[in-house]
């Protein structure tokens, strides 16, 4: 194993990465992308190594959900590795909104503790049916240069299913995808779970 890798895989296993910089389960790398998600018709980078899928069922209304994903300045109150967040621009989201956020990554072997410092910028966004941005994660020693992200709501019987998928770009991840993929699914699983959560929580009090 190459130093590079060495030093990948050692951020990653102690870095559940962010709940929220990827997407989705089961895990894969490819270059092809059959059925992605997309919002307005745009999806994750489709020439992209390394992506990711998950989704789940939430027991609450959409408009309870749907508020509690996009008031992005919420998301330290229910998602306990999101440390900060900032809006740079105000009013709801839209194209061309961007957000600022943080979450902490512990030391390595390899790297010292550092904070990755994630930058969004919304590029689609339907009100209630889906939301896409993309930005990158930055970090000491630790670098993701574009996170693609899309999010889709579908109201069901008894609440809604939450589907999300996120695709990675950079030349230290695409170093060793093979070990990179396999620590995609627990950050936005975690999410999911959280929103899950925060959500259901909201309906029973």
């Amino acid at each position: 194993m190459t130093n590079t890798a060495r030093r990948l895989r050692a951020a990653l296993l102690a870095l559940p990465i962010a709940a929220g910089l990827l997407g989705a389960a089961p895990a894969q790398a490819a270059t092809t992308h059959p059925g992605s998600l997309t919002c307005q018709g745009n999806g994750i980078d489709r020439t992209a190594q390394l992506h990711h899928r998950a989704e789940t069922f939430i027991k609450a209304p959409l408009s309870t959900v749907w508020r509690l994903h996009t008031n992005v300045e919420s998301w330290p109150q229910w998602q306990k590795p999101v440390t900060s967040m900032k809006r740079l621009d105000p009013g709801r989201l839209h194209p061309g909104s961007r957000f600022r956020w943080t979450t902490p990554a512990p030391a390595t072997p390899s790297t010292p503790a550092t904070t990755l410092v994630i930058t969004s910028t919304v590029h689609q966004v339907k009100p209630g049916q889906c939301i896409r941005w993309s930005g990158p994660a930055i970090g000491q020693g630790l670098r993701i240069d574009k996170g693609t992200h899309v999010w889709n709501f579908v109201p069901v019987r008894g609440g809604v299913v939450v589907r999300t998928e996120e695709s990675w770009t950079g030349p230290q991840i695409e170093a060793d995808p093979a070990t990179a993929i396999k620590y995609l699914a627990p950050g936005l699983d975690l999410w999911l779970a959280d929103l899950k959560a925060a959500a259901e929580a909201h309906c029973h009090r």
